[in-house]
Parts: C-alpha cells; sequence; structure tokens
C-alpha cells in the first residue's frame, strides 16, 4: 500500500469474462518511481505482458488518473487510458480531459484494471469505491451521445454534475483500429485505438457517479507555494492568460493560422506545407483562415466550458447548420479543435468550416479519432487518384465534403468494401494496396498537424514516440513557435534530439500527475514539483521528478523492445525525408526535408540507446527491475530483439 497524499490507495481489477471483481492497494515503491495515471498505468500493461493480442481478452485496459488528478492543483481534470494499441502494436495511453478522471478520484479510485471479454455486453458502475458490471445490450449499437444519455438517466445522475460517462460508440464495438472513447460527449481518448480494445472487450461504457471529495495535500503550504505561483505564471502568459491568451481566446486552432504562414500545415496528404503553396501549384480555392480558430470564434462560437480546475477555458463549443445532400444539418457540438480541423479540412483538401463541425461530430458520436478518421480518408482520396482502388469499384475524390460525411458512419459500421479497409488503419491498407508511399502512418498512426519538414523537432519527435506519430509525446512547437521555454529555429535539425528527450520526459510526467499538457505553456519542473511534493509529502528535487519521466518513457520503450520495436521503427513517411519519394517543402518551407538520421544519431545518443532499443545498463540506471531485459549492451555488441 502507498501512504503518499493524493492516492486513494484503491485500485479495482475487473474480469470481464468471469464478472469478479476484486480491490487491491498501490504498491508503494511503484508510486514513488512511475508517480500514476501513465506511468503507473504503463507498468500495470507491461505486466500483463507484451506479447498480447491487443484485441485478445488478455490485453489490459487501465482507467488510471494521478496523485494531482481531481485536487486543487490547476489543469488536473485529466485521465490516461492504458494499453496495448490495436493500430501500432506498441503500447499507448490516450487522455481525455473534462470531468470523469477528477470524478473517479472522488468515486475512491486511482484505477480500473479490465482484462477479459464479457459474454454479453456490460456497463461498469462505479460509487463509492465500489465497481458494479450491468447489462449494456440495451444500448450496444448506440452511438456514444444517446449512450451517455441513456445511462445517465438509468443510474439516476445528472451527467456534467455528479455523473461522468466514458462510452464508445459503433466504431468500437465493430473494432475499427482508432476507435475511441468518449467522455460527456465531445472529450476523447482519441489516439491507438483505446475504443477498440474497450469493444473487443464487450465493454460499452464506464459510467462514474461522485460528490465532490477533493484530495487534501499532505504538505499544505509547500502545496499552495506551488499553486499559487503556477496560477501567477498561467495568468502571465501570452498562451494561457484567461481570457487574453491565445489558447484561452480561440482554443488550441489559434494554431492553424500560424502554422499556416510557416508553411508548416500539411495539406493534401501532406503533398503541400500549406494551403496557399496547394493554390499557388494550381489547387482549388482552399484557405486554411477559414477553419482558424479567428474565424471560428467570430463566426460559429456559442459557448466556452472548461474542465475540473481550469481558468483558461480552452474548449471552443460551436453551433452550425449546414447542408448536405439537400437535407439541412444542425450541430452543436465542443470542440473546433486544431488537429480536428486539420485532418477532416486542409489535409483531405478543402476549408469547408461547417461541415468539419458536423464530421468532428459524427466522429465523436460514433466514437473515431479526428485526427485518424481525417488521414485515412486523405489517404484514400490519394489512393482514388492514383486507381489503387479500382478493383474494389468505390473511392472518394479530393475535398469532396459531401463524400466525407457519409464515409465517417461507413467506416465506423464497416459497411462496404472501402469503409472496412479503411477501418483497419494506415498499416495494413498499405499492405494491402502496395500503397506504402501514400500513408502518413509512425509505427501505424497517422501525423498530426505539424509538418516535419518545417518544424525538425516534430519530425524526431513523430519518429520517436512510443505510441507512433504524435505530437504530444514531446511538444517541441513550444520552442519552435511559441518560443517556450525558449526560441528555437524550427528549421534547424541540430539540438532537436536533445530537445525533444526533454519535453517527453517532461510531458510523462505531465501525463502521470495526471494534468493538462497546456500548462507547459507557462509552468515548468519548478512549479511541477513543488505542486508534487506539496500534495504526496515527498521531498523530491527537480532533477529526481526529471528522472521518474525518463523511466516512464524508458519503460513504454522496453516495452516497445519486447514486442519486436528498434531503431528500424523510429522512421517518418518517405515524402518528408531525404531519398526516393521525398517531397521538399513549399512557400517558407521551400526546399526542405526532415534529417531524420541525423537527428535520430544525435537523439539516441542523448537517450544512452543502442539502434533504438534500451540497452540493459539503462534499464538498471532507471532502477527499472520489470521483465527479462532486452539483452542490449551499451557497448552496442549485443543485438537487438528478434521481430518475433
Amino acid at each position: 500500500m502507498t501512504e503518499l497524499g493524493g492516492f486513494q490507495d484503491h485500485v479495482a481489477r475487473v474480469d470481464l469474462s468471469e464478472g469478479d471483481v476484486r480491490y487491491e492497494s498501490i504498491d508503494d515503491e511503484d508510486a514513488k518511481k512511475y508517480i500514476g495515471a501513465r506511468g503507473l498505468g504503463v507498468k500495470y500493461v507491461f505486466e500483463q505482458g507484451p506479447d498480447v493480442d491487443p484485441m485478445g481478452p488478455d490485453n489490459l485496459l487501465a482507467f488510471m488518473n494521478g496523485p494531482l488528478t481531481g485536487t486543487q492543483t490547476v489543469m488536473s481534470g485529466r485521465i490516461a487510458v492504458c494499453t496495448k494499441s490495436p493500430l501500432t502494436g506498441t503500447v499507448t495511453d490516450s487522455h481525455h480531459g473534462g470531468w470523469s478522471g477528477a470524478r473517479l478520484k472522488w468515486a475512491g479510485f486511482d484505477g480500473l484494471l479490465f482484462t477479459g471479454r464479457s459474454e454479453t455486453p456490460v456497463y461498469a458502475l462505479v460509487e463509492d469505491g465500489e465497481v458494479e458490471l450491468r447489462d449494456a445490450s440495451h444500448v450496444w449499437g448506440t452511438g456514444v451521445h444517446e449512450t451517455i444519455e441513456t445511462l445517465g438517466e438509468e443510474v439516476d445522475g445528472a451527467v456534467g454534475k455528479n455523473l461522468s460517462v466514458m462510452a464508445i460508440g459503433q466504431a468500437g464495438e465493430n473494432q475499427v483500429r482508432y476507435a475511441c472513447i468518449v467522455n460527456e460527449d465531445d472529450r476523447a481518448s482519441g489516439r491507438g485505438g483505446t475504443g477498440c480494445v474497450m469493444g473487443s472487450k464487450n465493454l460499452k461504457a464506464v459510467v462514474v457517479k461522485s460528490g465532490t471529495r477533493m484530495p487534501k495535500p499532505k504538505e499544505p503550504e509547500t502545496f499552495q507555494k506551488g499553486y499559487q505561483q503556477a496560477m501567477q505564471v498561467i495568468r502571465e502568459s501570452d498562451v494561457t492568460a484567461p481570457n487574453e491568451g491565445g489558447l484561452s481566446v480561440y482554443g488550441t486552432n489559434v494554431l492553424m493560422n500560424i502554422t499556416e504562414e510557416m508553411d508548416g500545415l500539411p495539406t493534401r496528404n501532406g503533398r503541400y506545407t500549406s494551403t496557399h503553396s496547394y493554390r499557388d501549384d494550381g489547387g482549388p480555392d482552399i484557405d486554411a483562415e477559414r477553419v482558424s480558430g479567428e474565424n471560428v470564434r467570430e463566426n460559429i462560437l456559442v459557448d466556452e466550458p472548461t474542465c475540473h480546475s481550469c481558468p483558461v477555458a480552452c474548449k471552443k463549443e460551436v453551433e452550425v447548420s449546414a447542408m448536405h445532400k439537400g437535407e439541412e444539418m444542425n450541430v452543436r457540438m465542443e470542440s473546433y479543435e486544431y488537429e480536428s480541423a486539420f485532418a477532416l479540412g486542409p489535409n483531405s483538401g478543402h476549408t469547408d468550416r461547417d461541415k468539419i463541425a458536423v464530421m468532428i461530430d459524427r466522429c465523436n458520436g460514433y466514437g473515431m479519432d479526428t485526427i485518424e478518421t481525417g488521414n485515412m480518408i486523405a489517404m484514400a482520396m490519394e489512393m482514388t487518384e492514383e486507381g489503387k482502388f479500382d478493383d474494389l469499384d468505390e473511392g472518394i475524390d479530393w475535398g469532396d465534403s459531401e463524400e466525407m460525411i457519409d464515409l465517417i458512419g461507413r467506416i465506423a459500421e464497416r459497411d462496404g468494401d472501402l469503409a472496412d479497409a479503411l477501418a483497419d488503419g494506415s498499416e495494413i491498407l498499405a499492405e494491402e494496396f502496395d500503397a506504402r508511399e501514400n500513408s502518413l502512418g509512425v509505427k501505424g498512426q497517422s501525423i498530426p498537424a505539424y509538418d516535419p519538414r518545417c518544424m525538425k523537432g516534430m519530425g524526431i519527435g513523430y519518429a520517436t514516440s512510443n505510441r507512433g506519430a504524435c505530437h504530444l509525446r514531446g511538444y517541441t512547437p513550444a520552442a519552435e513557435i511559441l518560443g517556450i521555454p525558449e526560441k528555437v529555429d524550427p528549421y534547424e535539425w541540430r539540438g532537436k534530439g536533445e530537445l525533444c528527450a526533454a519535453f517527453q520526459d517532461l510531458h510523462a510526467i505531465s501525463d502521470s500527475f495526471d494534468i493538462c499538457k497546456f500548462n507547459a505553456f507557462a509552468e515548468g519542473i519548478e512549479e511541477y514539483v513543488m505542486q508534487y511534493n506539496g500534495m504526496t509529502g515527498q521531498d523530491l528535487t527537480e532533477d529526481e521528478l526529471m528522472k521518474a519521466g525518463e523511466r516512464i518513457y524508458n519503460l513504454e520503450r522496453y516495452y516497445n523492445n519486447l514486442a519486436g520495436f528498434d531503431g528500424a521503427d523510429d522512421s517518418l513517411p518517405s515524402r518528408f525525408v531525404e531519398g526516393e519519394g521525398a517531397i521538399p517543402g513549399q512557400g517558407a518551407s521551400e526546399g526542405e526535408l526532415c534529417e531524420l538520421d541525423e537527428m535520430k544519431e544525435e537523439y539516441y545518443e542523448h537517450r544512452g540507446w543502442v539502434d533504438g532499443v534500451v540497452p540493459d545498463e539503462k534499464l538498471e540506471e532507471l532502477e527499472i527491475d520489470i521483465g527479462p531485459g532486452t539483452g542490449v549492451s551499451a557497448s552496442g555488441d549485443s543485438p537487438a530483439p528478434a521481430d518475433d
């Protein structure tokens, strides 16, 4: 057990095959070494074994909060969902905001660990330190929004007041490999296919009912000092200042115009680095400004809700009315995010603002990752143009927003050959249709909205992310675009390996607390260590806390090594790098390519890895004493593990 502050010291292990629920405490050493949420969740997933079938009953699905979740700590409303990804085959963790993480803590839990597969659909009701499995047959086949409404009424709770529902839609039920888990209608654990794993277990939803029982810090003076300093830097930041900073005023989509002007916005399946470079090359009249945060705020914004303990309020709720094939579609939803707008808009060859809102709402309703969905459709558009779907007698043309709206539903239902093929993700699609050059995937997960020809830190970040292409593992655009903690040249590759690793370790800490990454636009390790020490009662130094972040990142890499991944998998889509098939950037990024090999060498040296593999000496240095070791020595004379 652990007596650290911030923990309930209570975890439920749920065997869905047997319908059995057991309760256990948290090992104190694990709590200190892996912090909580992401770190502790990955430890649990590791213990289940890296060779499990992601969609088999032995795969672990862990819902985890951290020692700062649900506390007074700024932006502490996050929850981590950890598992082995059916999209990538790597370990993955995917987080969402809102209130479910805080309510899980208030309901008496640090985590819920699901294994097995129920014979019939069920949902888990969590309340007062107990978990009850209930029949979900009546909501199986329904979308996320209807499921949340139905189960809220059934358990006599008020969604958004004392109740949170984390649910899957039809995409998870049909095991679309990038299905997600959606909380309170529109906040998603989006990446990596967590909803697919949930569907494979016949688990429709996790319903959390609680009052507000906020944990108290072990060392109140230390915590309050850290909290007050955190609030001060957040208020003073040009990015996070409430009602003034760019993130607060425009949401994440504040970045749309910025990356467009930098020629760092992947467009038309990443062939172009901006919408204007596409137009300059004879493309249609599309313009990223039409789907920017500024445009959204001026024309369709209706509300600005927020998550637990967050003064920034980056969520931007919109309302639109759009005609679709002669039918008026009225949609109100949150949130018109930058990544979603990029993937379903410019990268798919159009900038129809209102129809993108409809698409985001559909993805949320069916429970599908908007980033992956948009990328898959853009990949399909390019493959259609090249005739690679001729045998299917199906396809989709560039910028066909009408067809995109319908295709989203068909993918979720696996309705038709094209939709069924797209539902399995870019890796399988590329193999089946000889379309490797059309894929923007890294380890099977597609890139988000930062072009690595423009932002070289994102290039090494995508390649070395432990969960496939991702901007949130190590958010180097903070430095490359926003100058946080200091401005660096986005086009310079030197130094980006070390910069990326530092961000990766820092974000492993915040994900394990579990607090929102956006606080890192203002806060740093100084504020983190004061709030963490104050809450838990520990006395860690800044270096010791950073070592915990490094330990977590290496644990994930170690898991992936045992699952068969090494440096060869730390790659980028061919169009972004030097060599055959590369497509140089345009405009402000004219002629640029991503120097991945040079950055990997620098990165591995900094990490102390051997060709992408964690050597046993590094495991020993970081006190990672689980599993067999990789069998690789830092001397470099031992082979990486075999792919099998």
